[in-house]
């Protein structure tokens, strides 16, 4: 069972599973709260600062005392004016204390997105499919009575995130390190890159941060996860891989990042993820985190989002670069990357897009350290916008929400044969047929003169992944029950998929 599907309720799901937007008041005793704050950020010791903190949602009013505030960010942090990035701690100093269940929360300032959307759009779109992401909402933040501008409210990847979406939190949780490297995908930057840097857990350090079970310190489970994806065989990759992940929701998060144009992830920049393993089925889980640069935002090093290959593998990224060579991997990725393009649409979006612009717009309006003006809020919505500075990314031209689908759907329609799964690289049509559909028992594939296949998968409607039982191009499909199969063959470096009827 995918791990998004195990998802719990909980008192967080009062908050967030209404679109809203809150109303948050922070109060310092100091009347130098910024110049503290900022400072503490500078010396990058973990410093923080305690104040109170007022919450109004649409369930109440609350108020948590001794509080702990730090701002946060990398890029971010550019943004222009006193608007940063910061999360607030309920319980580093009360023991106990929450906020709807949650001893955490994060907000974002939305830098580099005059629409305020692409991280809850993007976030919200994981979760319909079945992702681990965060949750995200709205709020205006107040500190010592002044408003301070208007946020993305963003759940934390702690020990209630686990409890709630996969109800398991006793095992160790690793972050992508936040080194700041412009994702070169080269290496040089200690990128969390998945590569094999030998058995030293020190060697990892700078990669990865340990969220979980600090005490113990034990990265062996990280260790043994990089050896086998870096020094495994192909055929040992084919079977022992998706035995060691939450494999479909895995798939669907790498190809996620691709289709959004989320670079500023692990398949480009090498940050903006975390690693669970999961104490009670021994598997690990991907969680997203970090996406105000969906939608093509990223300055992705020459690639261009709205024309990315969906095979694209940066340098240095073993995980990518072991699915898209490793042909039965190849095939259940490209798998799981259509499954997302049935949605990946402007009638699908556009009406999302709408009704969270109709919500926040008044609050952007009103808010008066927003980096972009009302006008490039309501033209980013659906066109692309070029803007000055501000920070990391200079000047550029930022995509808008509903051409960016609208042009990388084209793109994808175009450079990916989704009835075959496989990319449309060769001139030469491949005709290849299954005979007897429907069949009682076995089915010969066919392919055309002169071409060999490769490997051959089978999986079920719900899209599990079946024991094949092969002879040659002959598939004995006797022992299976009725009903629809998929059948994916790899054939000289091209996937395609073919539905059999099973009478």
């Amino acid at each position: 069972m995918a791990a998004a599907a195990q998802a719990q309720t909980a008192p967080s799901d009062s908050l967030f599973n209404t679109d809203q937007v809150t109303s948050v008041y922070l109060t310092f005793a100091d009347a130098d709260f910024w110049d503290q704050l900022t400072t503490h950020y500078a010396n990058d010791l973990g410093e923080t600062l305690s104040g109170d903190v007022t919450i109004t949602d649409q369930t109440g009013t609350y108020t948590r005392y001794n509080v702990e505030v730090d701002l946060k960010g990398n890029s971010s942090y550019g943004h222009p004016g006193i608007k940063k990035s910061f999360k607030v701690d309920f319980n580093d100093n009360i023991s106990g204390q929450k906020y709807h269940g949650m001893t955490k929360l994060h907000f974002n300032n939305c830098w580099s997105d005059p629409t305020f959307m692409r991280e809850k759009i993007f976030f919200d779109h994981c979760q319909e499919v079945g992702i681990l992401a965060p949750r995200v909402q709205y709020a205006n933040v107040y500190m010592n009575g002044a408003l301070w501008g208007f946020y993305n409210l963003v759940e934390a990847v702690d020990n209630n995130f686990l409890d709630r979406h996969v109800d398991d939190n006793n095992g160790n949780l690793f972050k992508a390190a936040d080194n700041f490297g412009m994702g070169s995908g080269g290496g040089g930057d200690a990128e969390a890159d998945l590569e094999w840097y030998g058995m030293d857990p020190a060697s990892y350090y700078t990669r990865y941060d340990l969220k979980t079970n600090e005490t113990e310190n034990d990265w062996t489970d990280l260790i043994e996860l990089l050896d086998l994806l870096n020094n495994g065989s192909n055929e040992e990759l084919a079977t022992q891989l998706p035995a060691t992940f939450e494999w479909r929701p895995l798939l669907r998060s790498l190809a996620i990042d691709n289709v959004f144009g989320n670079m500023d992830a692990y398949i480009q920049s090498g940050r903006n993820y975390y690693l669970y393993h999961d104490s009670t089925t021994f598997l690990w889980n991907w969680i997203h985190w970090d996406a105000n640069m969906a939608f093509g935002s990223y300055p992705s090093m020459g690639q261009n989002a709205l024309t990315l290959s969906p095979t694209y593998v940066a340098n240095n990224r073993a995980l990518m670069s072991k699915l898209m060579t490793v042909p039965a991997l190849r095939t259940e990725y490209l798998n799981a990357y259509c499954g997302l393009l049935d949605n990946f649409t402007n009638n699908y979006f556009d009406p999302k897009i709408d009704a969270i612009a109709a919500l926040i717009r008044p609050h952007v309006e009103a808010d008066p350290n927003k980096q972009y003006t009302i006008a490039q809020f309501t033209s980013n919505i659906t066109n692309d916008v070029p803007v000055n500075g501000g920070g990391p990314g200079g000047n550029q031209t930022l995509r808008g929400l509903k051409s960016f689908i609208n042009q990388r759907s084209s793109n994808l329609a175009g450079s990916l044969d989704c009835n075959g799964v496989g990319l449309v690289e060769n001139s030469v049509e491949m005709d290849i047929t299954i005979a007897p559909n429907p069949t009682r028992d076995r089915i010969m594939i066919s392919l055309p003169n002169g071409r060999s296949l490769k490997n051959i998968a089978l999986h079920d409607a719900m899209g599990r992944s079946l024991q094949l039982v092969a002879n040659g191009n002959v598939v004995d499909l006797s022992s299976l029950p009725s009903g629809l199969y998929t059948i994916s063959v790899e054939v000289e470096g091209n996937s395609f998929r073919k539905q059999v009827a099973k009478e």
